[in-house]
C-alpha cells in the first residue's frame, strides 16, 4: 500500500515538471503598453496572442535587443517586448529625393540601410546619432575636394558646402569687406572644384591742385596799339582733390576722383590792350612810318613755282603776281587787302593775294592769321622761309582788324 502511494506522488510531480512555466511579459507598442502571462515561447505566436500585427518593416526588441521573428525561443521568466514601428524617412541627396520605410534607431543606421557611407566632411542633417521617432527628412551631401586660390596661397579642403560662401567659411578663408570670389559667394561651387578669392581694399589720397586763372582783355583808346597793360594780376586758385584708389590682391587697379573742393577761387587777370594809333619810323634809312609791327611766318612763291603745277600770274587783287605782291590767308584777306607792308630783306609790298587754309597749321604749325606768303619773280626767289618782322605802313585803317589787337 505504501509503495502504491509513493508511486502516485512520483507520477504527479513528474507530470507537474513537464508543464510549461508561465512568464510575465510586458509589450510596448508605441504609447500602448500591455502586460500578459503566457506559457508561449515562440515570438510570433506570442505577439499574435497579444493581438499585435506587424508591418513588413517593423522590428521587435526583446529586453532591448533586436530579435528576429523566427526562429525565436524566449527563455526568461520576465520579458519586455518593444514593437518598433517603421516610419517614413525622406532622404535628400545630390541625385534627388527618395522615401523609405525604416524602423532603425538612428539616422546613421538609416543611411547605412540605404547603402550610403559617411566620410569626413559629408553633410548630414540631422546628425547621424539623431534618434528616429517619427517621420523625418534627412539631407545628405557627400563631401568633395575643393581647391581655393587666395593670391599666392592655395587651400585644399573636403567639403559638402552648397555655396561658395559656406566652403570659404569652412576653409577659414571668409570674404571680408570688398573681397569677392569666382564663382560668387552665393553660387554653388564649380564642377572643377576651383574657387578663386580676390582680396580687395580701397584707400584715399588727398592732394592740392592749382586752378588756372583766366584772362580778361579790354581795349583802351589811351594805350598805343600792340601795347598791353596788366591792371589786375591773375592768381591761381587751389582745389583739394580726394581720390579713391582700389587694390586687388595688393595691386592698384583703378583710381577715381571722389571729390573736389575749392579751397581758394582763382582771380582773373585783367589786361588792357591799346587801340591808339601811333605812327613810328621803321628805322635806319627806311623812309617809312608804320602803325603796327608783328612777327609772321613767311613762305615764298613765284608765278611758276606756286605749287599748282603750272604758271599762274593772276591774284585776288587783279595785280600781276611777282615781286612786291604778298599773300595772306583767305580768312583775313578782306581785312588787309591793299595794305602796304615793309619786310626787312624783302622790301615794300602790297597785300594783294590769298592762300593758306588749314594746311598752314598742319605743315608749318602756326596760326593762319600769322602767315604771309612772299611773292617773287620767276627765277628770282630768295628763300626767306621762317619768322620775319612785318611793318604795317601808314596810313592806318579806320578800323583795326580784330586779330591785330
Amino acid at each position: 500500500m505504501k509503495y502504491f502511494r509513493r508511486l502516485t506522488w512520483t507520477v504527479f510531480f513528474l507530470l507537474m515538471s513537464c508543464q510549461p512555466i508561465s512568464s510575465s511579459i510586458t509589450i510596448i507598442d508605441g504609447e500602448k503598453i500591455q502586460r500578459i502571462e503566457s506559457n508561449e515561447r515562440a515570438l510570433i505566436p506570442l505577439l499574435t496572442q497579444a493581438g499585435i500585427i506587424l508591418g513588413p518593416n517593423d522590428r521587435v526588441l526583446v529586453n532591448g535587443i533586436n530579435t528576429p521573428l523566427e526562429p525565436s525561443q524566449l527563455q526568461a521568466d520576465s520579458l519586455t517586448i518593444q514593437i518598433r514601428r517603421a516610419v517614413t524617412l525622406t532622404l535628400v541627396t545630390p541625385q534627388g529625393q527618395q522615401t523609405m520605410e525604416t524602423s532603425v534607431l538612428t539616422v546613421g543606421a538609416a543611411l547605412s540601410e540605404a547603402g550610403l557611407t559617411l566620410t569626413q566632411g559629408d553633410l548630414l542633417d540631422p546628425p547621424a546619432e539623431t534618434a528616429i521617432t517619427q517621420p523625418l527628412t534627412v539631407t545628405f551631401y557627400p563631401a568633395r575636394e575643393l581647391t581655393i586660390f587666395v593670391g599666392d596661397k592655395v587651400v585644399s579642403i573636403r567639403s559638402a558646402a552648397q555655396t561658395v560662401g559656406e566652403a570659404l567659411a569652412e576653409a577659414g578663408v571668409p570674404l571680408v569687406g570688398l573681397d569677392t570670389s569666382s564663382p560668387l559667394e552665393s553660387e554653388a561651387p564649380p564642377s572643377d572644384g576651383q574657387i578663386r578669392v580676390v582680396r580687395i581694399y580701397e584707400t584715399f589720397e588727398v592732394a592740392l591742385e592749382p586752378i588756372p586763372f583766366t584772362e580778361e582783355v579790354t581795349y583802351s583808346p589811351d594805350l598805343p596799339l600792340g601795347q598791353k597793360e596788366t591792371t589786375q594780376p591773375g592768381v591761381e586758385g587751389i582745389a583739394m582733390i580726394r581720390e579713391r584708389i582700389r587694390y586687388e590682391d595688393g595691386k592698384e587697379v583703378s583710381r577715381a576722383t571722389e571729390s573736389k573742393t575749392v579751397m581758394r577761387e582763382p582771380q582773373t587777370r585783367m589786361v588792357q590792350s591799346g587801340e591808339k594809333i601811333v605812327l613810328a619810323p621803321v628805322g635806319g634809312n627806311i623812309p617809312y612810318e608804320y602803325w603796327f609791327a608783328t612777327e609772321m611766318f613767311a613762305s615764298v612763291y613765284s608765278p611758276c613755282a606756286s605749287g599748282t603745277g603750272s604758271c599762274s600770274y593772276g591774284t585776288a587783287s587783279g595785280a600781276r603776281a611777282g615781286q612786291g605782291i604778298v599773300a595772306v590767308d583767305y580768312s583775313i584777306y578782306s581785312y588787309l587787302a591793299g595794305m602796304k607792308v615793309y619786310i626787312p630783306g624783302y622790301g615794300v609790298a602790297t597785300i594783294g593775294d590769298t592762300g593758306g587754309g588749314p594746311i598752314i597749321e598742319t605743315v608749318f604749325g602756326v596760326p593762319r592769321t600769322s602767315w604771309i606768303d612772299l611773292g617773287f619773280n620767276d627765277g628770282q626767289i630768295v628763300d626767306m622761309t621762317g619768322w620775319v618782322k612785318v611793318y604795317f605802313l601808314a596810313p592806318a585803317p579806320a578800323e583795326i582788324p580784330y586779330f591785330l589787337k
